[in-house]
């Protein structure tokens, strides 16, 4: 095919296969990366908004400076509320995140494509990552932003693509599995389960010399994104020692680590620690995640045999039993993916007249997340359906005693449901 040929077919997939992602990375393999986002600013039924990083975007308050400038020039309203903020002092970061949005939702009322070209130029800028990934949480429904970027971003790309969140396009498909480059094949095999209560098999043995909970979290920490950095380990795990101290228990942690396991299992490298990338793992959140990818993708032929699969793998809620600020942000992205694949199998055994079925699946859904509604909603419309008016009352009822201990109501439209069935 000419060349001509892959660029369209690199921009096609942009256009089939990214249309419910609100970000979509451009993976750092793909051949035509910069060629598509080239293709996207000329296109002039595609309305662009683009910012290169410059070696001067080190910190959160370069970059909104920066891209503050930037934007103006395509958009001149943009930084209204921004420059009401003099982010050069140490304004509080969620300041400085709601007043970017609140930018962004102003830059169109129709849907945009924001580019964040040269990403890599931030790699060092620990703030900014974590700036840029309350950005993805919260952008508005209008905006989706495109990164590209020569080397993979240090973001939790698995549980945006988890949430439906994120897609990671190379060329003309959609990565699906292996999303951060991890060895499957060698000697030395590590087989890990964060799914549940956390466990690592290595060559088919459990680990269970771990000297406390620390160095075993710190190893699924690692796996989190393709790479972290000392400050980011320290920030999340010791947050109330000054940086020295953390430092210590840090390395301490970490020798502990590489004992359990009897070898190097973080290494450190131009800056960054990553887990060993000689070591063959499998890990159960990229199967996980790969089944979702493939779930949600039309050309998938077979789909209750993938959402089959995602389930089967979630064998219970993130590393199970832990309560620190990372993990309970993971549990719940995780959770989220977990009740599409019950929703979508049950959706399908409803059209194949196996109402019963998909009852099951989604009383099942609840169980894992009670306050969600939508789920709720279908649970009532089935009973009703099946001629089991007082069981969508009485669901119904349990659901507003749980909302009320949380101070809410059901939504209006779980209400109007609830009229329509008792009518």
């Amino acid at each position: 095919m000419e060349l001509n040929g892959l660029i369209a077919a690199s921009y096609q997939a942009f256009q089939d296969r990214t249309p419910d992602a609100s970000v979509v990375l451009l993976h750092p393999a793909s051949r035509y990366r910069s060629m598509l986002v080239a293709q996207l600013m000329n296109d002039p039924d595609i309305q662009v908004f683009y910012y290169a990083m410059g070696p001067d975007d080190v910190n959160v308050r370069s970059f909104l400076s920066g891209i503050t400038h930037d934007l103006a020039n395509q958009h001149p309203t943009f930084g209204r509320y921004l420059n009401q903020i003099h982010f050069e002092t140490e304004e509080d970061l969620d300041v400085l995140l709601s007043a970017f949005i609140s930018d962004l939702s102003d830059l169109s009322d129709e849907p945009f494509l924001l580019i964040l070209d040269e990403y890599d130029r931030t790699d060092s800028a620990d703030d900014l990552q974590t700036f840029v990934e309350g950005a993805i949480t919260n952008l508005p429904a209008h905006c989706k932003l495109v990164i590209n970027s020569r080397t993979l971003p240090r973001l939790p790309w698995v549980s945006f693509i988890a949430q439906k969140k994120a897609v990671i396009l190379q060329d003309d498909h959609l990565v699906a599995q292996d999303f951060y480059g991890m060895k499957t094949e060698g000697e030395t095999k590590l087989e890990v389960f964060a799914l549940g209560p956390g466990y690592v098999l290595l060559n088919g043995k459990p680990i269970d010399t771990w000297e406390g909970h620390l160095p075993r979290l710190l190893f699924f920490f690692a796996l989190d994104r393709p790479v972290v950095t000392r400050s980011e380990i320290c920030q999340a795990f010791w947050p109330d020692l000054d940086n020295d101290q953390a430092v210590n228990v840090f390395h301490v942690t970490k020798r502990r680590l590489h004992k359990a396991l009897d070898f190097d299992v973080l290494v450190h490298e131009g800056g960054y620690y990553r887990v060993n990338p000689d070591v063959s793992i499998y890990y159960d959140i990229m199967a996980f995640v790969g089944a979702l990818v493939k779930g949600r993708s039309p050309e998938t032929e077979d789909k209750p045999a993938v959402w089959q699969d995602a389930i089967d793998l979630y064998r219970g809620p993130f590393l199970q039993g832990h309560s620190d600020d990372w993990i309970v942000q993971r549990r719940s992205d995780y959770q989220t993916g977990y009740l599409e694949a019950l929703s979508e199998m049950a959706r399908i055994r409803l059209e194949e007249g196996r109402q019963e079925n998909a009852l099951g699946l989604l009383l099942r859904a609840v169980s894992e997340n009670d306050r969600y509604e939508p789920i709720h909603r279908q649970i009532m419309q089935l009973y009703a359906n099946l001629g089991r008016r007082s069981e969508a009352a009485a669901h119904y009822q349990k659901l507003v005693e749980k909302l009320k201990l949380d101070g809410k109501e059901p939504d209006a439209e779980t209400q109007e449901l609830y009229a329509a069935i008792m009518s």
